[in-house]
């Protein structure tokens, strides 16, 4: 190294170059351009050629893996974030033309500006020095400064320099949901619904509440598992799993009702102030204005909470929790203080069993029933969503959630149950109040009728007649379910030990639901405003601050809340938003439904105690308790949700999120394909199927609206154009056409599909647009036509980017012969179908026999033969206990991984467990990084293992196998003369030369190590898939390139090679 002149290179080298992003290492596939990795323990060197000793901690490059010079990269997360959502560390692996390309050499000059990044020189084996480019490895949003941000896709969680506020799964989403499903209904409504219903129908109530937000919470779970949860709440979950139709209608309706909501608790908490200052005459104007007073200021006050930022809403929600709690507490507290005679006269007794079993009936009265008390009710047991609405202020949705939400269903649950039953025990249904009502000592002995248990405990109550103690002063419904009316004492203030505390809860929990309403409505709508669906309310997507606070969205739902509080009777619409609510949680179970029917690869929900069955009983129980509770209103409903799906429909929002029902229009399109495969076609059902040869379809408009004219919306139209010219050249603008061209017949309302070619001549390609070609395998002991023309079709698939599956069984796959035999034996020997059908069951030995004879082979082929048949039925019969072995070398997109994953979803296969191997380094770090990305994709496995030893070279044995293998293919040019090799190349240009073996030393080492890897790990395997090797046109021959193929996969269970486009298939988005 010469200080001062950059590199000068006076013996072989390779050249590594330090990159700015570590998550995405650029090295050449033949060119020997490597990063420094960690292991070389080399130092930086500056522009003068001078170490500055700094170290660059970067991802161990291929070559640490493999040991030969690749373009490929090893699977890594960062290859499938989303452009949008990490800043400048979404990395791009190199695509399957760069890999595949004819190798372009180029002059490399090393220069010193301190312009270029510094070089570290390593000596390594001779070789040339050549330069691949690969573009936009890295993309960086605007503004990026090449940092990862604070995204919820990242790995490992990152620090909150930036003072970002992230909850957990207590603060976040238990503390809030409690708060919101602990409504005021707990100190005003549960008696009176426990005494009309009696304990034993009241407990059907709270179990039928239950087992709907049970459902709900279950169908949530599984969604916001199956992917990274963004915020939005109900709003995301069901439009990245139903679509932006259902999602943008449920959502505008779903931040409208939170809204309103706020408006409902506020309203609950003004009324308890005024009766407090009504009982102290303090009333100030009027109730109905002081209502109006108190609410607007109580609403201020909340906004200046939610403002101030989700920390301060937070210690805010906390505050009021341990009120609530206290408030619980005392009721449990005060049935287990001896009763005084005020309290007994008003009904109170302590703990009996005659009072209990008194209430066990239901006494309906005033005409209640059971549904029109459990339609009071069921607003209570809401709120379950509470902690998904503020979903982005989360640290770990997918953890946080399910666990928060479910064990919050199952404390309030509880709750509710248990204060319920204590007060059924210890206070009976009716009483005057009176403290002379009592009975002589002695007297009890006449005591019947309904009021049996107080006259036991020496009250008389029979004078009650209809005055019922569980509704001293009637209120239609309770304040969880949005209709409010005035109240004064309860049962619970006398139940309890501390009446005031009672008023506290009171206010905690109307101040606490509406702390959350007013936070989850602007959050939900600013979510819904981002995604731009409805284009006019863009205005609020906007956030302010480090939390990207919703700040135009809680002013717009302040002016909702106080217009709705100035109103101040909400009785007419509380139903409408009950019923908005429970629309949302029908939609998320139908969500989770859906997805589960789609059977789409990407649902793999990490939380799998869900069932697509239940899913749909919630659903409908949804719908139906939406009758119950007010049938006007679920109708209502109905048609506001209708309406918006339509607008949303016609307006066509540009997003795709890969909805479950773009997976089921799929499926749908498939069998609706093959159903009329099997209907013959009939004159009256003839339509115009048109292959226009249009060009690029804008470039003849008119031919092309004259075949729309004949095909309109049913029938089939193609736009097709044939690319002139040698493939190399044109197959960039086929592949560049192909979604330009179809996007714009989209755009311009045109229903047809575009298709390219590229060929030598245009009669070519448009027979080529016409003809289905059909093209057969062939092995390497093929002829060289039959090789160069099964290597000629992968080299087709790579360059036009499909994806591409070889599958390989050591018996063969070919039974044409044997099926020919089978025709021959059953047309001689067969005269009638019943004894052409016994012939073949009791005769297949003989049979085997025939083939045998027909095969100018030994007689060893009828074994060969029956195995070859048993083979061919291989993956008819059930996979017993076993493994699928998936080697992912590679990353190609995760082809490789999804292809078993989905295997693993089939009956045959569904006892198969994976075990992945990948190459790596030493030591858990490769197995750490390996075991979190499939933990991101939701994939089981059942073991992960690095093969530390793939660089080494292979026993002799196995070398000398692919020595032998190739060698009726080699030109062995190096042992004659110049003029006679010259020869040999010219006529035989085909053959694997000792130069190419040279040049592709290492990369053939690997594949027969490789497999000596495969044979110690995978030999009992029932199925193994391998990344498949690519090799470069013009640089590998096509008998070298089988022989990769041949030795790689020899002597193994079944085995697939994989190699996907490089275009990613899997996601850890929702």
């Amino acid at each position: 190294k010469q200080p001062g002149n950059g590199v000068a290179i006076s013996e072989p080298v390779f050249t590594a170059s330090l990159m700015e992003n570590d998550a995405y290492d650029r090295i050449g596939d033949e060119p020997p351009n490597y990063e420094e990795t960690s292991f070389s323990g080399g130092t930086t060197s500056n522009g003068n050629g001078t170490g500055n000793g700094e170290h660059r901690a970067v991802r161990p490059s291929v070559v640490s893996a493999f040991g030969h010079d690749t373009l490929d990269r090893v699977p890594n997360i960062d290859f499938y974030r989303n452009a949008g959502s990490v800043s400048g560390n979404r990395a791009v692996r190199p695509s399957l033309q760069e890999l595949h390309d004819v190798f372009q050499k180029v002059s490399v000059c090393v220069s010193s500006s301190p312009l270029q990044p510094p070089l570290h020189t390593s000596v390594y084996r001779p070789v040339s020095v050549h330069q691949i480019s690969v573009t936009n490895t890295v993309e960086d949003r605007e503004g990026s400064d090449g940092t990862p941000s604070d995204d919820v896709e990242s790995v490992i969680p990152l620090d909150n320099k930036d003072g970002t506020v992230r909850f957990g799964w207590i603060k976040g989403v238990l503390v809030r949901c409690m708060l919101n499903i602990w409504g005021v209904m707990l100190f005003i409504r549960l008696s009176w619904v426990f005494g009309q219903a009696g304990w034993g129908l009241g407990i059907v109530v709270i179990a039928l509440s239950c087992v709907v937000t049970t459902v709900t919470g279950l169908s949530m779970s599984a969604i916001c598992t199956n992917g990274v949860v963004r915020g939005g709440g109900a709003y995301y979950l069901i439009s990245r799993s139903l679509g932006p139709e259902f999602g943008g209608s449920i959502g505008l309706i779903f931040a409208f009702a939170n809204a309103v909501a706020v408006a409902m608790y506020v309203v609950g908490f003004a009324e308890t102030v005024v009766d407090l200052l009504k009982e102290n005459n303090a009333i100030m104007i009027d109730e109905l204005n002081d209502i109006r007073i108190i609410g607007c200021i109580s609403v201020v006050l909340l906004l200046g909470i939610s403002v101030a930022g989700m920390e301060w809403e937070a210690k805010a929600q906390i505050g009021l929790l341990i009120i609530l709690l206290v408030a619980i507490v005392n009721v449990f507290v005060g049935t287990g203080i001896p009763a005084s005679t005020d309290k007994k006269s008003k009904g109170f007794f302590n703990y009996d069993a005659k009072i209990f079993m008194e209430n066990l009936p239901p006494d309906f009265r005033d005409g209640e029933t059971f549904f029109s008390v459990f339609a009071i009710f069921f607003p209570a047991a809401t709120g379950i969503l509470a902690g998904a609405n503020i979903s982005g202020d989360l640290k770990d949705p997918q953890d946080a959630l399910p666990k928060g939400t479910l064990l919050a269903i199952l404390i309030t649950g509880v709750t509710y149950l248990g204060v319920a039953l204590c007060v059924s025990a210890t206070v009976v249904r009716d009483a005057t109040g009176n403290i002379n009502d009592t009975i002589a000592t002695g007297m009890d002995m006449f005591c019947n009728g309904t009021n049996t248990a107080a006259c036991e405990q020496g009250w008389n109550f029979s004078s009650c007649d209809l005055h019922i103690q569980y509704n001293n002063t009637k209120m239609e419904h309770s304040l969880q379910h949005n209709k409010i009316t005035r109240h004064t004492h309860t049962v619970m203030t006398m139940v309890s030990g501390f009446g005031p505390l009672i008023t506290a809860g009171t206010f905690s929990a109307t101040l606490s639901s509406a702390l959350a309403s007013l936070v989850s409505a602007p959050k939900v709508f600013q979510a819904l405003c981002k995604d731009n669906i409805y284009t006019a309310l863009k205005f609020f997507a906007k956030g302010h601050g480090k939390n990207n606070e919703p700040i135009r969205g809680y002013v717009l739902t302040f002016i909702i809340a106080v217009a709705f509080i100035i109103i101040a009777d909400l009785n007419v619409i509380a139903p409408i938003i009950s019923n908005f609510f429970l629309a949302s949680y029908a939609l998320i179970n139908f969500s989770c439904f859906h997805a589960s029917y789609a059977k789409s690869p990407g649902w793999r929900p990490a939380y799998r105690y869900y069932n697509m069955w239940l899913s749909l009983f919630g659903a409908v129980l949804c719908c139906g308790v939406m009758f119950v509770i007010n049938w006007w209103a679920a109708l209502l409903t109905y048609a506001i949700e209708i309406f918006l799906y339509v607008y949303v429909t016609v307006k066509k929002p540009n997003v795709n999120w890969g909805s479950s029902t773009q997976a089921v229009t799929f499926v749908s399109a498939v069998n609706n394909a093959l159903s009329l495969t099997g209907v013959e076609d009939h004159v009256k059902n003839f339509r115009p199927q048109c292959m226009v040869l249009t060009g690029a379809p804008k470039n003849r408009p008119a031919l092309l609206d004259l075949a729309h004219c004949f095909t309109k919306n049913y029938g089939l139209c193609l736009t097709c154009e044939v690319f002139v010219g040698p493939r190399t050249e044109t197959l960039t603008d086929v592949n560049a056409g192909m979604e330009k061209n179809q996007m714009w017949l989209n755009k311009k309302k045109r229903k047809a599909f575009y298709a390219a070619v590229a060929c030598d001549s245009f009669r070519q390609g448009t027979e080529n647009l016409i003809l289905c070609v059909i093209t057969c395998c062939h092995s390497l002991t093929a002829d060289t036509a039959g090789v160069q023309s099964y290597v000629g079709v992968l080299h087709d698939a790579f360059d036009f980017e499909y994806g591409t599956v070889v599958l390989r069984m050591n018996q063969g796959l070919d039974i044409s012969h044997i099926i020919k035999a089978q025709g021959e034996y059953t047309h001689t020997h067969a005269y009638t179908h019943t004894h052409t059908h016994q012939c073949i069951k009791q005769k297949q030995s003989e049979y085997f026999r025939l083939v045998a004879l027909t095969t100018p082979q030994s007689p060893q082929v009828v074994v060969v033969n029956e195995r070859l048949v048993s083979t061919s039925t291989q993956f008819q019969r059930k996979q017993g206990k076993g493994t699928i072995d998936v080697w992912w070398m590679f990353d190609d997109g995760g082809l490789t991984l999804l292809l078993p994953y989905i295997l693993t979803t089939r009956k045959k296969f569904k006892d198969c467990k994976m075990r992945i191997f990948i190459a790596g380094q030493p030591g858990r770090v490769e197995q750490d990084r390996m075991k979190s990305l499939l933990e991101k994709f939701r994939i089981k496995y059942a073991d992960i293992h690095v093969i530390d030893d793939i660089t080494q070279n292979p026993n002799s044995n196995s070398w000398k196998m692919f020595e032998d293998m190739i060698e009726p293919f080699r030109l062995h040019e190096g042992s004659k003369s110049t003029t006679l090799a010259e020869a040999l190349r010219k006529d035989n240009p085909w053959k694997i030369s000792d130069a190419e073996l040279d040049t592709f030393e290492e990369k053939t080492n690997l594949q027969v190590r490789l497999n000596e890897l495969l044979q110690e790990n995978s030999r009992a395997a029932n199925l193994i898939i391998v990344s498949m090797p690519i090799a470069r046109l013009g640089s590998v021959s096509d008998h070298l390139y089988m022989a990769w193929l041949d030795i790689l996969t020899k002597n193994l269970p079944p085995t697939m090679l994989i190699r996907g486009n490089h275009k990613s298939v899997l996601t850890f988005y929702s």
